[in-house]
């Protein structure tokens, strides 16, 4: 069941419809691939974007990116619509190069907070109007901003002792109430990564959250920017989400990239990614499960355990196909690197034998987790997330679904041989942590369903046409100023790249849109008002990984 609310009419996403919407607020209009792009004086964008949303039914602000130019700073929100993805509208404002600031947009989308911050941070563009316009993966007394066009990257960077100084110092308590500020990680298992999550606590009882992020930002962005579309970027997608999910990430990649360079996938090589994605997306939902109940329960001899064997069990199915046990690089633009591995029939068959034991072991899940008593008074009724509070902070993924939210990029925005194959989407309308977990263990089905179906075309598909890779250019150059945003639905959610050319082999920008980083957001709105144990199995059903929070 589903929470849609229903059908209201709303402008047509026709670029002229649009503009006439806008009125005054728009100011000028740019060509992006898929999106129509409107430029908006800094100090109308939250007036642009509220008419967007509430006249034009752009309700997922899916994307911010921020970049520099020679003459000016420029911010683009990327608009889509939850009920129809495939609407889609940007938003352009520039910003003078001796004063970059803009209006905040998160007065409208809950989400832009992370986004603006991350904007102010590594670009510089300040957002009049923020709630808590601070850095968010640099610390505090990081020099310069490391995206702008005049940042020295050789100036030494040096961080007082004060920053890492003992927060109960003090002791933050008033004379009016029971507080306290509690640390959380960096380094403990149930943050999942190195995420530290600073707690204030009054009583007993969770009063505010704040994730500290950052610790493992590796740069990804910018070494996609400093490699060539053909060959060196690919590798890097897998990097983001060691969880399992790599393939999924690759293909983010692969569809913006060959949507910009206006490149064919063959049928057959269409088949062999849906195939090997869903796989991917076992593996992650797999660990995400048997993690959670660690988180939760505390099992680590049964449930756990299981999940690593059922997930060993698919790592051998990708080792065989892709060579490789975590970062698989097996998508090209254009397809895939090679065709199953030989035997055939053996490889198929070994797909089938771990399909034909899959019901058992979640029959196996569901007895050990779902239908467990303890887990159910730890994880019903908490972690509450309202489906338009979902939709405010950009969640997408098992996350918006276990609220009620039926979105999904593989039906809603078709691409792969998903449109071809029977399939269903899994929601769950508890909004609660228990939600999540099952969506989460319903997808796994879905997914065997589709890779069953996959298998089963491989089998039969002729010889003579089983092409792999379309003819694809050594050198691929985007014509200057071509600007893209494309999306999949990757484990954890929509995993979309921006992409700006500039006529070079390299894209120009390179912005990646992780579900985590919007995920986590909610936090705070889920962990408010429970107890230190609830917010762990909040943060557990959120299932991030800080590869792809941080990047």
């Amino acid at each position: 069941m589903s929470l849609r609310q229903p059908e209201r009419e709303f402008v047509d996403a026709d670029p002229d419809e649009l503009a006439a919407l806008l009125g005054e607020h728009a100011i000028g209009r740019e060509e992006h691939l898929n999106a129509p792009g409107f430029v908006v004086r800094p100090d109308a964008v939250q007036d642009a974007l509220t008419t967007l949303r509430d006249e034009a039914g752009f309700d997922h602000c899916a994307c911010v990116t921020a970049q520099q130019y020679e003459d000016r700073y420029e911010t683009v929100y990327h608009l889509r619509s939850y009920d129809d993805p495939t609407r889609e509208a940007s938003v352009v404002v520039p910003t003078p190069l001796g004063e970059p600031v803009s209006r905040t947009g998160a007065s409208v989308y809950r989400t832009a907070d992370w986004h603006e911050r991350e904007a102010f941070d590594l670009v510089g563009i300040e957002y009049e109007g923020h709630p808590d316009l601070r850095r968010i993966l640099l610390p505090e007394t990081w020099q310069g901003h490391p995206l702008s066009l005049d940042y020295d990257q050789d100036r030494p960077q040096v961080v007082p002792f004060r920053e890492n100084a003992n927060p109960l110092e003090g002791d933050h308590r008033d004379d009016a109430g029971e507080t306290m500020f509690l640390n959380i990680g960096p380094h403990h298992p149930a943050t999942h990564g190195v995420l530290h999550v600073e707690v204030t606590l009054d009583g007993e009882q969770v009063a505010d959250v704040d994730p500290d992020i950052g610790y493992i930002h590796r740069c990804e962005e910018q070494m996609c920017q400093q490699g060539t579309y053909r060959y060196q970027i690919m590798p890097y997608p897998d990097r983001w989400d060691w969880g399992g999910a790599g393939l999924l990430n690759e293909w983010a990649y692969a569809r913006t990239a060959e949507d910009l360079a206006d490149l064919e996938v063959p049928e057959y090589a269409q088949v062999l990614r849906t195939m090997s994605a869903e796989l991917s997306r076992t593996l992650s939902h797999l660990l995400a499960v048997g993690a959670y109940a660690l988180d939760v329960v505390g099992d680590f001899t049964a449930t756990f355990m299981y999940a690593m064997r059922d997930r060993e069990k698919v790592q051998s199915i990708l080792e065989d196909l892709t060579g490789q046990r975590m970062m698989f690089n097996y998508f090209r633009l254009g397809g895939v690197v090679w065709d199953l591995p030989d035997p055939r029939e053996e490889f198929l068959d070994k797909t089938r034998d771990f399909l034909e034991e899959l019901p058992e072991a979640l029959e196996e899940y569901h007895d050990l987790i779902s239908s467990n008593e303890i887990l159910q008074v730890r994880t019903v009724g908490t972690g509450v997330l309202p489906p338009e509070v979902a939709k405010s902070y950009g969640a997408t993924g098992p996350v918006a679904r276990g609220s009620g939210v039926d979105y999904d990029l593989r039906r809603d925005d078709p691409y792969g041989y998903y449109d071809e194959l029977d399939w269903d989407v899994a929601v769950e309308d508890g909004c609660d942590n228990y939600a999540r977990l099952l969506v989460r263990l319903r997808e796994v089905e879905e997914s065997a369903k589709i890779i069953e179906q996959c298998v089963d075309l491989l089998a039969e598909w002729p010889e003579d046409d089983r092409t792999i890779q379309s003819n694809v250019p050594r050198t691929i150059r985007p014509d200057d100023d071509t600007e893209i945003y494309r999306a999949v639905e990757a484990a954890k959610g929509e995993l979309g790249i921006y992409i700006r050319a500039d006529g070079t082999e390299k894209p120009a920008r390179f912005k990646i849109r992780s579900p985590c980083f919007s995920n986590l957001q909610t936090l705070g709105e889920m962990s408010n008002g429970e107890y230190i144990p609830d917010m762990i199995a909040a943060l557990g059903s959120l299932d991030i990984v800080l590869g792809e929070v941080d990047r």
